[in-house]
């Protein structure tokens, strides 16, 4: 490992305090790192079924017959069954973010007479061993009649298009709008419009883990267990209920470890329904386990926007708006945040920037392919591309530097909160401070001397800046579908020990050790005596879950009201055995003394003792040292930073090279830097893999072409540069520890950052624009071929909006 990424983390002492800020070691790196974890395919259940699912081949098709005959006679095969067998006894699957006016079909667990898109699942194998399983699959025959299909979204709007789902008349799912400012008055005003289209290509997630789940029915007590791999199990639960008719008091989500998310765990999936009904159907536990081509196909996908953006720009570098019309390609069916991805887009799009008006309409498309939903970043990492690669075509318009542009369209640090043309109003920022911090960490003029001399010898080298702000910590329960509160339990057991429980389900993002910071500090105990339980709603039977840079936030400032109670209720305690008022009572490390008398100090393990056994204590309180809270945010947070990237362009192959990275992110006060660190660090891997590599094709006839990893590229190690990185701290209001969240920094920092180093390397050439990803291919053709660059044109026009 390069030195710049590593760090001199050591082990917590054991009696030591002051852990909050610390770079600690992750306290549940050893289970996973020695496998002895355990995820959904560990599982070995009494009597366990295996369940396969047969897929569509076809994009779309009507189903004229199944025989499943066949299979049903492979040895160890135990049922065999249809949409025609399991729609009927399982609700439809939910989209928790309706649009108003929506359109949006009946979506059952499994095909019924028509398949939508290439994976739809057909019918479902159950066998006493998966290979039997899969060897059954073979012997199911289904009569398909191929019908037109449509994967284009801009097709998917004409007249003549075939239509996607024919009952519902239209390929159009909704409409949405965002205006703020008064646009007409801001482009009349403007000396210059650019025009200008960008097209997010479709990404798929590719988490390490693909999904999996297992039920087993207790049919004694009629109640349900479901293992799943998935980021949300509170609102599995929440939601699981209506389609297999097992009521949530009688119902337990359990995620175990979660081998990644990225959003693609952010939902409630047909075969977690159809796995739940089999247990209960066949009386034995169940489990299925997706395959990778299974994941590329029938997991979420992400990003699939298309927009034409008009840009507003006054001659002395001032951005005044932006409107567009965006086409948002939401697949075959609704998940369940699908319609919602798309807005994030328009409410984040005057980026870190004064605009004085923004708007941004949005068509909901529907095509023969799976549907999109909140793929890492969900939207922003959407808006920041575009706003950023914006100021940079402004500036090369006006001849301006990029960095320069930024600073004068900037809000600026006295102005906060701050509200933005969209109508969000940001927390707290300074985007001026880690600009310069940046700048600082690279430095800036090396990079630009560095620039000039390749260039005198006829090289391709570009430096590309990006300023970023997201949305995190999602958010007041009033703009979420299903509240945005999170749930924290503390409890100092009898020996003096504590448990933390957290309605918060971190999958990867370490937060077994930051929680564990947290109470440390607090209470002042050593990390050591601390566990942290999550992922289980017999455990935590209240959460909202893990998402959107949410978990520490709001989680974590729940778990600080619990220890808050627990505190007060110990002060009256510690009182009433040293016989002095509550108010002569002193809490210090972990201690409760009288004021001046710190040798009589009580502990936590006497005082849970005293508690517990409940022999002394004082009139009126209760026995136990325990308690919950909810955490409601007051609003949103709002992240930002600095990201810089220096590339080489190979003019003879189109490879691109990164030659030096830097980021700069202010999440707030910084609880483990070390976390923090490694959230921005894989962050930057995946945006680089959408900037240079990533793209989900379907073919014509929406056939998946990207299924495997042989076919989608991901970022490999030798792509990853070494990481320059630094942060500053501003703190947020929103919340009593002042942090923001940076699970999507690095995603929505780099991905305009690299693109805008990459099209300034190909500046020379007269390439203002390339869609994404930048392949070696797409910048060889924009190198030697004109034609193939994407137009972009700027109109001069008058102070009424007339040409000049």
């Amino acid at each position: 490992m390069p030195p710049s990424r590593r760090r001199s983390a050591r082990a917590p002492k054991a009696a030591s305090t002051g852990y909050v800020g610390r770079p600690v070691k992750r306290v549940e790196d050893p289970r996973l790192l020695k496998g002895q974890a355990t995820y959904v395919d560990d599982l070995r259940l009494p009597g366990l079924l295996h369940a396969v699912f047969l897929r569509s081949p076809h994009a779309h098709a009507r189903i004229a017959a199944i025989r499943t005959e066949g299979a049903r006679g492979i040895p160890g095969v135990v049922a065999v069954l249809t949409g025609a067998d399991l729609n009927p006894s399982c609700g439809l699957l939910p989209c928790a973010a309706p649009m108003q006016g929506q359109k949006s079909p009946r979506h059952t667990v499994l095909a019924g007479d028509r398949v939508y898109f290439v994976g739809h699942p057909v019918a479902v194998v159950v066998a006493r061993d998966r290979a039997a399983a899969r060897d059954a699959l073979d012997r199911i025959e289904v009569d398909y009649e191929p019908l037109p299909v449509v994967v284009d979204p801009e097709r998917a709007l004409e007249e003549s298009s075939p239509p996607t789902h024919p009952e519902l008349g239209t390929n159009v799912a909704y409409r949405w709008s965002v205006e703020g400012g008064d646009v007409d008055a801001a482009f009349r005003r403007a000396d210059r419009i650019l025009r200008v289209r960008m097209v997010h290509p479709r990404l798929t997630p590719m988490a390490m883990e693909p999904r999996g789940c297992a039920a087993l029915w207790n049919p004694a007590d009629g109640s349900l267990t479901l293992w799943t791999s998935t980021q949300v199990p509170h609102l599995v639960r929440m939601l699981l209920p209506g389609l297999v008719g097992v009521p949530e008091n009688r119902l337990r989500v359990v995620a175990p470890e979660v081998g990644g998310g990225f959003g693609s765990k952010l939902n409630l999936y047909p075969e977690e329904v159809v796995v739940s009904r089999l247990a209960m159907r066949l009386g034995a536990p169940v489990k299925w386990i997706e395959s990778r081509r299974e994941n590329a196909a029938a997991t979420i996908h992400g990003r699939d926007q298309i927009g034409d953006y008009e840009v507003a720009f006054k001659d002395d570098g001032t951005v005044l708006a932006i409107r567009s019309r965006t086409i948002a390609d939401l697949g075959a069916y609704l998940q369940l945040l699908t319609p919602a991805i798309p807005t994030m887009t328009g409410l984040m799009l005057p980026g870190c920037y004064k605009l004085k008006a923004v708007r941004m309409d949005v068509i909901g498309v529907h095509t023969h392919k799976m549907a999109t939903d909140a793929y890492r970043g969900a939207g922003r990492p959407e808006a920041t591309y575009v706003i950023e690669r914006v100021m940079d075509l402004v500036a090369r318009e006006l001849g301006m530097d990029p960095v320069e542009i930024r600073r004068k369209n900037f809000a600026k640090a006295s102005e906060f909160p701050f509200k933005t043309a969209s109508g969000l109003t940001y927390d707290s920022g300074n985007y001026e401070g880690a600009l310069r911090k940046a700048q600082e960490i690279a430095p800036w003029e090396d990079l630009v001397q560095r620039r000039a001399e390749a260039r005198r010898r006829g090289r391709l080298y570009g430096i590309g800046v990006s300023t970023y702000v997201e949305i995190c910590a999602l958010g007041p329960s009033k703009m979420m579908s299903s509240g945005g509160w999170e749930w924290g339990s503390v409890r100092i057991d009898i020996s003096g020990k504590v448990t933390v429980i957290t309605g918060a389900t971190p999958h990867g993002q370490g937060q077994e050790t930051s929680f564990a910071q947290l109470a440390a500090d607090r209470l002042g105990v050593p990390m050591e005596d601390i566990v942290v339980l999550r992922g289980d709603t017999a455990v935590a039977p209240y959460g909202r879950d893990t998402y959107g840079s949410r978990a520490t936030v709001i989680g974590g400032t729940a778990i600080l009201m619990s220890i808050d109670k627990i505190v007060a209720k110990a002060r009256v305690l510690a009182a009433h055995l040293l016989e002095v008022p509550p108010s002569r009572v002193v809490f210090e490390k972990g201690a409760f003394f009288v004021r001046g008398k710190p040798r009589e100090a009580l502990g936590w393990k006497k005082l849970a003792q005293a508690a517990y056994l409940a022999k002394k204590l004082p009139p009126g309180l209760e026995p136990g040292l325990e308690a919950s809270s909810f955490f409601e945010p007051p609003n949103c947070t709002y992240p930002f930073g600095t990201h810089i990237a220096a590339v080489e362009v190979d003019r003879e192959t189109g490879a691109v090279r990164i030659d030096r990275y830097v980021a700069v992110d202010d999440c707030g006060p910084q609880i483990n830097p070390l976390l923090v660190e490694g959230q921005v660090q894989g962050g930057i891997a995946q945006s680089i893999g959408q900037a240079l590599f990533e793209r989900t094709v379907y073919g014509e006839d929406g056939q998946l072409l990207t299924g495997e990893f042989t076919d989608y590229p991901i970022p490999r190690a030798s792509d990853i540069p070494e990481y320059a990185m630094g942060s500053t701290v501003t703190p947020s209001p929103s919340n009593p520890l002042g942090i923001k969240g940076v699970g999507e920094a690095g995603t929505i920092g780099a991905t305009p950052a690299v693109a805008n180093a990459v099209l300034d390397a190909l500046e020379p050439l007269g390439v203002r624009h390339l869609d994404l990803p930048l392949t070696p291919e797409k910048i060889w053709r924009a190198i030697h071929d004109p034609e193939s660059r994407p137009a972009v044109s700027v109109e001069r026009v008058g102070r009424k909006g007339g040409r000049r």
